[in-house]
């Protein structure tokens, strides 16, 4: 092995652990509102239908936003893209608790979305590309490291909820912090350039079959996860009379079995392959869908958010691996399932909003547990049909990340 060779490797290695701490950041931002869910609901002024209404605009706020994350890239290079984004997205952080209202909130919130979704898609993107230069799998430990980072926000925030603390200065600091760790890790990613020559991205491309089947996948278990990371704090406080602190820990206990989950997940998938695994973790998110719907006290409840967690953890690494083998375009199918599951756990809150304005939140969890069970029905159509080579680290100039 050259000298050339191997400090290539090791900027790749420096690299791989840059956007690792940036997909920490990006989850911290979401644990961090997750936690003061309850919080700005009161300071608000809403109810529950409103809350879930106001929960929609981050979905419509990707929606419109998610396009110009390509072209972004594609002409301030991503390495600039991302650092200008992710940016975006901490300082995106602060709005929702100054929301004096719902249409306030809305506004907030569509935002927070729309920051939120161009920020994952370039961080995504500069994942993917290290994985294939690196020559192995690191998606699923990245998306770890997204939990892990909700993991932390959400600690934060259980801390914050639990000594009283108003959530407008909570979500200031740690937007600050935040933003600050965000600029440092993106300066050590990969700094990928377009070509004077090359087009921009397609910003829309329809997605082919086999892509539909495997985002339904997808869309069952992001919907199982967006519905508990937003809701299990009022639902233990609205429907248990748990206290805000406990309320908070709960997040912090989903986001926890999340993140073991993620970083082991590689490891599971090896030995018992992706139908197995998938099927008994649909099955371990039923049973903790029912622990939620039947539980008498805020112990049971957790228990059953934490089962959910657990169950739902690899399956949106799964479904993108999935989609990568289903046929002759993998970007395209990629992409096609991606913003299904995208989706899902952007409206999931909404829906779980509505629902239980017409009805409880207590039913509303009995439709999580209903798409619980479709990941043990479904589980099938992440069957391998074999596996790409990916490129080799040493494959086409590797660009020096602390350039």
């Amino acid at each position: 092995m050259t000298a050339e060779t191997v400090f290539g490797a090791e900027r790749l290695r420096r690299a791989r652990f840059a956007v690792a701490a940036v997909f920490c950041v990006h989850g911290a931002v979401t644990g961090s509102f997750a936690t003061r869910i309850p919080w700005i609901q009161e300071h608000a002024g809403v109810s529950a239908g409103q809350l879930g209404l106001a929960l929609a605009f981050p979905a419509l706020g990707a929606s419109v936003a998610m396009p110009l994350a390509g072209a972004i890239s594609h002409r301030f290079g991503a390495r600039t893209a991302l650092r200008g984004l992710l940016a975006l997205w901490t300082a995106a952080l602060i709005l929702p608790s100054l929301a004096p209202n719902v249409y306030g909130l809305c506004a907030a919130l569509f935002v927070y979305g729309a920051t939120a979704g161009m920020s994952d898609v370039a961080m995504n993107a500069l994942g993917v590309e290290t994985e294939t230069r690196l020559g192995k799998s690191i998606m699923s430990s990245l998306h770890g490291m997204w939990s892990g980072g909700a993991l932390l926000g959400s600690a934060a925030g259980t801390v914050a909820a639990h000594l009283g603390v108003d959530a407008r200065a909570h979500h200031l600091l740690a937007a600050a912090v935040l933003t600050v760790l965000g600029l440092a890790f993106c300066q050590g990613v990969l700094d990928l350039r377009s070509t004077p020559d090359e087009e921009p991205p397609a910003r829309f491309a329809l997605p082919p079959r086999s892509a539909l089947v495997i985002g339904a996948i997808g869309f069952c278990g992001v919907f199982a996860e967006g519905a508990s990371l937003d809701w299990s704090a009022v639902y233990l406080k609205d429907e248990l009379g748990s206290s805000a602190g406990v309320a908070a820990a709960c997040t912090t206990a989903f986001a926890l079995t999340m993140t073991v989950a993620r970083l082991v997940g590689d490891r599971v998938v090896d030995r018992f392959g992706p139908v197995r695994t998938v099927r008994v973790g649909g099955a371990a998110a039923t049973l903790g869908g029912v622990l939620v719907v039947v539980a008498p006290h805020a112990a049971l409840a957790m228990a059953g958010f934490g089962l959910i967690g657990l169950g739902v953890a690899v399956v949106v690494p799964l479904a993108f691996a999935a989609a990568g083998h289903s046929g002759p375009n993998p970007s395209q199918a990629i992409a096609g399932v991606a913003t299904i599951t995208y989706t899902s756990g952007l409206i999931a809150p909404s829906a779980i909003g509505g629902i239980a304005d017409a009805t409880s939140l207590t039913l509303s969890f009995g439709l999580v547990t209903l798409l619980a069970v479709g990941l043990v029905l479904g589980a099938g159509v992440l069957r391998p049909g074999g596996r790409s080579t990916p490129r080799p680290a040493t494959a086409g100039p590797v660009p020096d990340p602390s350039r």
